[in-house]
């Protein structure tokens, strides 16, 4: 009995390891009547991939079976691997054996679909309930949404998960259509604009009366993969902010396509996935989400790609330098925000520090900025008297000669729970 189920485990972590969208942070989950675990907090991840990947969830699938045929997907039902399920009995069971043992704090839930929608959104939701109400496990959940279930089970499953997400897959529906022609970007649409709709009837009517329930309180996610379809990152970008507008999503996730298929409408086995390109695609999504930008200043027809050598942040103040220098003494937070090597904990302190007096170099360099790459495009009370005017070509050049990158070249890899 032990062996099948670590057999299935081995099966179905495995299978979850291609979906990045398992952050837990947002949730205040309390732990009340003496139940088990806490999501109360800033966020209940501590252990990470070499890649900065979140492990610290039991990311599992409850079957890798699925009714699709997604070209990009492993669990495609014409992939000739070795397929497994658990029951819902079985997926409760791991969660609190591993809980117990301090190997997690959390669930991130996904599951192909087998036989439809609504038959596998009513499994998922059995677990959640069976955890929360049965077993009073109060830790985090992460469930997927799966397209085509019915708002009754969407509204219940919200009722028990922190947080829900539902992959969009390809960033544009023509993508979608070439490896995935059973699927639709609507169908991703319609259950999170019921969530979203459903979270603020929720606190609306907290704000009344206090013994409204919590639903979905860490909010909604998504998924884009990317490097699998000929899409810019123009096209990745606006469609992420277009989704961040119109359904408040918490986060976008951006995962670089590993090659597990001959088709040939896709890359070949054996290339090597897009890392690089997704951090700069994290770093542009951080910009629009905490820096102010909009995603036109960042990517646009005549940049309709990121730089990979050199941050989004960076590319632009290069081709801005009008703009440039900031006067660190005088300038608004927000354009000392567009500052490359000025973060926003930075910034802020930069506002608060100037009130004591005329910021220089020393005092600069104590409040944490990246110093070397930030001088570039500042000025402060011991500048140099005159700035160098250097074209944006050799500035650049100047930048990446002085930096050190921190990023290495690793393999992918999961958290092995044996």
């Amino acid at each position: 009995m032990f062996d099948r189920i670590r057999e299935k485990l081995g099966i179905l972590a495995d299978a979850a390891k291609y979906d990045v969208s398992c952050s837990s942070s947002g949730s205040n989950r309390k732990n009340e009547n003496k139940g088990l675990g806490d999501a109360e907090g800033t966020g209940i991840c501590h252990t990470y991939t070499e890649d900065g990947r979140c492990v610290s969830l039991l990311k599992i699938l409850l079957t890798n079976h699925c009714i699709f045929d997604c070209a990009f997907c492993v669990s495609r039902r014409s992939n000739d691997i070795k397929r497994a399920a658990f029951t819902v009995e079985e997926v409760v069971e791991l969660t609190m054996n591993f809980y117990r043992r301090n190997y997690i704090e959390g669930l991130f839930l996904s599951s192909g679909i087998f036989k439809n929608a609504d038959y596998t959104m009513e499994r998922l939701v059995r677990i959640v309930k069976k955890l929360r109400d049965e077993e009073r496990f109060n830790g985090y959940i992460h469930l997927k949404t799966i397209p085509g279930a019915s708002e009754e089970l969407l509204k219940e499953a919200g009722m028990y998960a922190d947080r829900m997400s539902i992959n969009l897959e390809m960033p544009t529906e023509t993508g979608l259509k070439l490896l995935a022609p059973e699927k639709s970007h609507e169908e991703v649409k319609k259950p999170l604009n019921f969530i979203q709709k459903s979270i603020a009837t929720f606190s609306d009517e907290k704000a009344i009366i206090k013994s409204v329930p919590k639903f979905v309180p860490a909010g909604q996610s998504t998924q884009i993969v990317i490097g699998a379809t000929p899409d810019t990152d123009k096209e990745i970008m606006h469609t992420a902010n277009a989704f961040y507008k119109n359904f408040s999503l918490k986060r976008v996730y951006y995962s670089g396509y590993i090659p597990i298929s001959y088709d040939n409408r896709l890359p070949v086995i054996g290339t090597q996935p897009p890392l690089i390109r997704e951090n700069r695609l994290y770093q542009a999504d951080w910009l629009m989400r905490f820096y102010g930008f909009n995603v036109q200043e960042i990517v646009n027809d005549a940049y309709p790609n990121l730089e990979v050598d050199v941050d989004p942040k960076l590319s632009w103040a290069l081709r801005n330098l009008e703009q440039f220098p900031v006067d660190i003494n005088t300038a608004d937070y927000r354009m000392i925000l567009r500052v490359p090597g000025i973060g926003v904990t930075s910034a802020l302190k930069i506002v608060q520090a100037r009130k004591f007096g005329k910021l220089r170099q020393d005092n600069l360099k104590k409040i944490g900025i990246s110093f070397n790459k930030a001088k570039h495009f500042i000025r402060y009370a011991d500048s140099p008297m005159q700035m160098q005017d250097f074209e944006a070509g050799h500035l650049k050049g100047i930048i990446l000669s002085e930096s050190h990158s921190k990023y290495q070249k690793k393999p992918i890899s999961q958290l092995s729970l044996f």
